[in-house]
């Protein structure tokens, strides 16, 4: 089972995974750890992350970015009105009426804001799979905490299109708060004062701020607030719009009206802010062939940028100031202040932050890296595959909400808070109604004036099958709301409860019906987001599933292209390098003008190929090139082989030798076998005599008289059949056991008549004689 946590940025996303040694933040393809969230179209194929933003001058129309924002938003949202105008690339209507973004490829094309997300899911999803080496399906997805359930449901979808199985989408806020507790050891114990710590997440077009109560164990946020009109983009914005004043004025152009002028100048205008933030001095902003053939140039300094963002930075201190009301904490009550995200480096930022609370800022976590680290935590501790410390996660529902519905009793619209702002999630509650008819109910956030979203509507839920009760009285119905650990607010389920009748004397019992296999369904349409219905994420998964395919066979096809382009240059240089001894020279101008012949087809006809083409073309030049690329690493090899074989014959004449002259370590060897080793050494040694002249008298042009795995099977032969009869092993000797049985007495008894016995040789045999014939008799010894 995979554990992978995917940061899903604005600008850019990071993927971590849970390995035995830890979490591990993986890199792509060009050994970053960053992925841009940029997706380029181009004639064939896509191209994602760097690649995609490589392009995004040259194909500015057809590169999109920052496409997060537009989740679960209808085309005629104001926010999307307002955020058009200042794309580069088109954004259309989908027959649905949400967004979509146009952009063309052979033919132009919409793409809905789920299935672009779901193209850079499916970049994200091959680099995990690439560094664990499996497929990837379950995983955590980061989401900016002010995300509206409408917003949440869409980037669900666009995870089910890449196909990924979303086991939590976790607010940022709260990924960073993981990240940050689960390895710290000093933690109070539960049953003490809570450890409190203020996160502030301020990334490229969002805002964040929560505070949080550590205990051993386990994590409670406490509240929630955000800014989302504050970010690293609205401080590139002022630098664009400050400079394209600038150039107005000095160079008379006029930059807006030139896409891809306007996309390098972002470019420029992103690097000067990062550069800003290490030094204070005059910094230059210089742009070769800006527009018109025109260089242009421009200097800024921290101090003159901090006074164009005035109005920004005075917009640091509201959320910080809203998260302390609503948790009802003072500045001292708070711990530290740990702050993440790209744009928390400006020095401007840190400094208002740090005078807000009155202490120095604490950079413990990586401020890229904090969110796609804790999403893999939180998946590692719903896998089963890992075992993690017990942690907990209390989650806050960001924003109020109720429950609206015809109330039969008052005749007219009754309302419910079900879940007030900073409630405890993943939270359900049951609620009890009396109906005979069936009924809906109607989710709203009830403070729309905190919402970044224009309409407060979550959805509409129906309860069906709703029948009066058996006497004509109103069914009791019980109606299960929750909401869930993606944050997205439903009605879960609902029960008719039906009084059961008893003998007298007794109470009334309940039953639930649901019991009695007599479920009441309920029916779901989501009037917040009409184009999510059934069909929506099959029909774009198939088109996804499309696309990927012909991003596969594009590759392949220019992969094709590259191999003959690669042989081309090669064997041009080769040969007249080190395959030049090996071609005579009429084959070598033949194949050189086709080799050139083919360079000029790849530029001029064959720039445009099928794949077959292009794998034709290289069989075709390989029928010339091989032959004399074969040629040069024969020679190469030969001499290696012919060593090789030439070694195996002088063992073997040396072992021969060894056996004529009666060697000690030889003479069990049989004498006919031997006879055989020997003439198979003298014939392997004439062979080789005869192939070694032959091919000194072959040229080097020509086919070699004989070929290097001829000679290895010639060694390999000799090896077989001379190795096991000269590395026979001599037969073990072992003492009869009658030489000890007759010598016993002759040491024992008759060596005491007839021969003198040996001191020596009685002290070391008579021990081993003594423990086998007991009947030894015992000597002195002076």
């Amino acid at each position: 089972m995979s554990v992978v946590g995917f940061d899903l940025g604005f600008q850019s996303c990071y993927v971590a995974v849970a390995r035995a040694g830890g979490i591990e933040t993986i890199a792509n393809e060009y050994s970053d750890r960053c992925t841009p969230s940029f997706v380029s179209f181009g004639q064939r194929n896509r191209a994602i992350g760097a690649a995609a933003k490589s392009q995004v001058v040259t194909n500015c129309k057809n590169t999109v970015q920052g496409f997060k924002r537009f989740h679960g938003r209808a085309f005629s949202d104001p926010y999307i009105q307002s955020a058009k105008s200042k794309l580069v690339y088109d954004l259309a209507q989908m027959p649905s009426g949400s967004t979509g973004i146009k952009v063309r490829l052979t033919e132009e094309k919409v793409f809905s804001i789920e299935q672009v997300t779901a193209m850079l899911l499916t970049k994200l999803k091959e680099t995990a799979e690439s560094a664990l080496k499996k497929p990837v399906a379950d995983c955590v997805i980061s989401v900016p905490s002010y995300f509206t359930d409408t917003e949440r449901r869409s980037v669900i979808d666009a995870a089910q299109i890449a196909g990924l199985n979303c086991l939590r989408l976790m607010n940022e806020t709260t990924a960073v708060t993981l990240a940050y507790g689960i390895y710290k050891q000093d933690l109070p114990a539960p049953e003490e004062k809570p450890r409190t710590v203020v996160f502030v997440d301020l990334g490229h077009s969002g805002y964040q701020v929560s505070v949080c109560a550590f205990n051993k164990g386990k994590l409670k946020v406490l509240a929630t607030a955000f800014d989302s009109e504050l970010g690293g983009k609205d401080f590139d914005d002022i630098l664009v719009s400050h400079f394209c004043e600038e150039f107005g004025k000095k160079y008379k152009l006029d930059v807006k009206s030139k896409p891809r002028a306007l996309v390098r100048l972002y470019q420029e205008c992103e690097k000067l802010k990062k550069l800003m933030s290490a030094n204070s001095s005059d910094l230059p902003l210089n742009i070769e062939c800006f527009m018109n053939d025109i260089d242009v140039t421009g200097t800024l300094n921290r101090g003159q940028f901090e006074e164009m963002c005035a109005g920004l930075l005075a917009k640091v201190e509201g959320p910080l100031r809203s998260v302390m009301e609503q948790a009802k904490l003072k500045k001292e009550d708070i711990y530290a202040v740990e702050i993440v995200g790209g744009a928390s480096r400006i020095p401007a930022i840190k400094e208002r932050i740090s005078k807000f609370f009155g202490k120095e800022l604490s950079t413990t976590l990586n401020a890229d890296e904090a969110v796609a680290r804790g999403c893999a935590l939180q998946c590692a501790i719903l896998s089963p595959a890992f075992k993690v410390r017990e942690f907990s996660i209390t989650d806050v529902v960001p924003y109020p909400i109720s429950l609206k519905w015809n109330s039969a009793a008052e005749e007219g619209l009754s309302d419910c808070e079900v879940f007030p702002k900073n409630h405890a999630a993943p939270f359900s509650k049951v609620l009890t109604f009396y109906r005979k008819d069936p009924f809906s109910l109607e989710a709203y956030y009830n403070n729309p004036k905190e919402l970044p979203y224009p309409s407060p509507t979550i959805g509409q839920f129906v309860i069906q099958n709703v029948v009066p009760q058996a006497s004509g009285e109103s069914s009791k119905v019980k109606v299960k709301v929750r909401i869930n650990v993606h944050g997205v607010f439903s009605v879960s389920s609902a029960s008719l409860v039906e009084i059961v009748k008893t003998a007298e004397g007794e109470e009334p019992m309940e039953t639930d019906q649901a019991a009695k296999e007599d479920e009441v369904s309920v029916g779901c349409v989501y009037t917040g987001c009409e184009w999510i219905k059934a069909g929506f994420v099959t029909e774009r998964e198939i088109i996804s599933g499309k696309m990927i395919m012909q991003d596969k066979l594009e590759k392949e096809r220019n992969d094709a292209k590259n191999n003959v382009e690669e042989y081309v240059y090669d064997m041009r240089d080769k040969l007249h390098g080190v395959l030049e001894k090996f071609v005579s020279e009429a084959d070598r101008d033949a194949f050189s003008l086709k080799l050139e012949d083919t360079e000029n087809w790849l530029y001029e006809d064959g720039e445009d190929q099928q794949k077959q083409v292009y794998i034709d073309k290289l069989a075709e030049l390989k029928k010339l090139g091989q032959p004399i690329y074969e040629r040069y690493m024969e020679a190469e090899e030969r001499p290696k082989a012919f060593d090789e074989l030439g070694k195996q014959i002088q063992m073997y004449m040396k072992i021969i030798e060894a056996y004529k002259t009666k060697d000690e370590q030889y003479e069990h060897l049989d004498e006919l076998e031997v006879t055989r080793v020997d003439k198979q050494v003298n014939d392997a040694m004439v062979w080789m005599n005869s192939k070694m002249n032959q091919q000194s008298k072959q040229d080097l042009t020509q086919d070699p008289a004989v070929r290097v795995t001829e000679i290895q099977a010639k060694t390999k032969e000799l090896y077989s059949a001379c190795n096991p009869v000269v590395s026979k092993p001599k037969p073990k000797v072992e003492p009869p056991k009658e030489e000890k049985t007759e010598n016993g007495p002759v040491n024992g008894k008759e060596g005491t008549e007839g021969q003198p016995c040996s001191p020596d040789k009685t002290a070391n045999e008579g021990t081993e004689q003594a423990t086998a014939e007991n009947k030894l008799p015992e000597m002195d010894i002076d």
